[in-house]
């Protein structure tokens, strides 16, 4: 008899975190100070800083992905963002480090405090938050992004991110930020948009446990001084510096009480871990890399025997709020009179139907869209309008789906209907003067 020989499926190989873009300062053995940028903005807003710290670190400066020339690699969640800087630092050995950044750079180092503590030695947190504003403000910036591209975002750049004294003595610097920002890959921008919209670790400031220097423009008004006084109230060791005429961007606007500041702040360090902070020199390119430490991505935590499922409730309302916003469902969750058709909607509706994985969300947004224009709910059709564009549908696709209904729920229906997805089209992509 003819022996057949089967032949083994080799196990599939896990997909290796991509690494960022990235560049290095100073000497190869001195300790090293990993530095994280702004939203728009590149690895070169930390420039005027960098002949000073180098003196004692070896700098580490990264890019955003899709900002300053890096693959446009979308990430969606801060904790993914720090597991590619953690593959990235791993691939040049190293270990252990100071960590600055600002904003959404900021929050990296949140996250990495957290997650990686025997990674980090010290922080420093520029123009950062526990919590960015709101979620529909971010999910509304990446609608906006999504139907005009970048250029509202670069026009309004510079009076979000410097004084106006600033932005009228320093034309060039204006106009490099607004560059920084139209050279950014809109589909990145819009992930780290979406990122910092579930971004919130404001719970979790007290596990903090590594000294914090928290530093804000005194005139900053995007994560001004009182979202840096969270911060400092929620980290133990962690100190306040506010920079006096300054706005988002202090490294850029006062750029030698910046330096100072860091550098005081991690002097301490570099001698009392010195030798747990130095990198051996970066590895030939055609050496194995071998990773110094396994990170876990969020929430790989096995749960506890026994635990009970989570309440389909608690799951609708969290989506519920992500798809529609949180004004909308404070204001419907307000009427107590509907309190009990409320909970059985978010109950079923989002924590049974939306929550399952055989349909993407911009999917079921234009099955939901049909079926409203289907039925004349036109008040509803509106809300569901939003919930598209923040679902990812353009209004060239939205209104696609008005046409395919009016074939088959007839013309009254789908005019109707186009007027009110016309209006809130029209609302939320206008960007703001």
């Amino acid at each position: 008899m003819e022996r057949v020989s089967q032949t083994q499926t080799p196990p599939p190989q896990p997909t290796p975190t991509p690494t960022l873009q990235y560049r290095l300062d100073g000497r190869e053995d001195a300790p090293v100070l990993v530095i994280g940028p702004s939203l728009g903005t590149t690895l070169h807003m930390w420039d005027r800083q960098i002949p000073e710290l180098t003196r004692q670190w070896r700098v580490v400066r990264f890019d955003l992905p899709g900002h300053g020339g890096a693959p446009a690699r979308p990430f969606v969640s801060v904790a993914e963002l720090g597991d590619r800087l953690l593959a990235t630092l791993d691939e040049l050995g190293v270990q252990r480090f100071g960590y600055v950044g600002c904003s959404i750079g900021g929050a990296v180092g949140l996250d990495l405090a957290l997650r990686a503590p025997h990674r980090v030695a010290s922080l420093a947190l520029v123009a950062a938050s526990p919590r960015f504003g709101s979620a529909d403000e971010f999910r509304q910036r990446g609608v906006i992004v999504r139907t005009n591209g970048l250029e509202p975002i670069a026009r309004t750049a510079p009076e979000q991110w410097f004084t106006p004294g600033f932005a009228a003595a320093q034309p060039a610097i204006v106009e490099w930020a607004v560059q920084m920002v139209r050279t950014t890959d809109p589909g990145c921008y819009i992930g780290a948009c979406e990122a910092l919209a579930v971004f919130d670790v404001r719970e979790a400031l007290g596990r903090i446990g590594v000294p914090a220097l928290v530093l804000v423009g005194s005139d900053d008004q995007v994560t001004g001084p009182a979202e840096a006084r969270t911060l400092v109230a929620g980290i133990a060791d962690a100190r306040l510096a506010v920079v006096p005429g300054a706005s988002h961007l202090a490294p850029v606007e006062q750029p030698a009480a910046v330096t100072d500041l860091l550098t005081h702040h991690f002097a301490g360090i570099v001698h009392d871990t010195q030798s747990a902070l130095l990198a051996p020199p970066m590895p030939p390119v055609s050496a194995p890399v071998v990773p110094v430490a396994e990170i876990a991505p969020a929430g790989a935590e096995a749960e506890p025997a026994g635990a009970a499922p989570p309440d389909p409730y608690d799951t609708g309302l969290k989506l519920r709020r992500e798809i529609l916003g949180d004004a909308h469902v404070d204001q419907v969750l307000r009427d107590e009179f509907a309190t009990d058709l409320q909970g059985l909607v978010t109950r079923y509706a989002w924590g049974e139907v939306w929550s399952r994985d055989g349909l993407d969300r911009r999917t079921r947004s234009c099955v939901t869209l049909a079926a409203l224009i289907t039925g004349g709910h036109l008040d509803a059709l509106a809300d569901h309008t939003r919930a598209a564009l923040r679902n990812g549908l353009t209004p060239d696709e939205i209104g696609e789906v008005v046409l395919q209904t009016s074939v088959y729920c007839g013309l009254p229906a789908a005019e109707s209907a186009l007027r009110v997805v016309g209006r809130v089209i029209k609302e939320e992509t206008t960007p703001q003067a």
